[in-house]
């Protein structure tokens, strides 16, 4: 009875580590896509599509501010970059997801 035990709680400490270790690297992995993406906002929309090309999909949204979407895949996971541009054209928000 107490091998069953030690059994179960040793698999239950391995998957509450196992857990902990992939957010910690996916908490590391979108603070440096963060950092590396979050660089063009108050840039103008020009450095933007310099160093990104043109983007998958652009929209206004409800305030009127353009939206640059860019859409990839990695190891089939897609991942969405969205840079919201103001009336003057320079870069006023950056979100990601799904990004690894």
């Amino acid at each position: 009875m107490n091998i069953k035990k030690l059994i179960i709680i040793f698999f239950i400490s391995f998957l509450v580590t196992s857990c902990q270790t992939i957010k910690e690297k996916s908490d590391a992995v979108a603070e440096k896509e963060n950092q590396e993406y979050g660089k063009f906002v108050g840039k103008n929309i020009t450095e933007l599509k310099i160093e990104l090309g043109n983007p998958t999909e652009d929209f206004k949204n409800e305030l009127g501010n353009k939206i640059l979407l860019y859409k990839t895949k990695k190891y089939g996971i897609p991942c969405d970059r969205k840079f919201e541009i103001d009336q003057n054209e320079i870069v006023i928000s950056f979100t990601s997801s799904g990004c690894i």
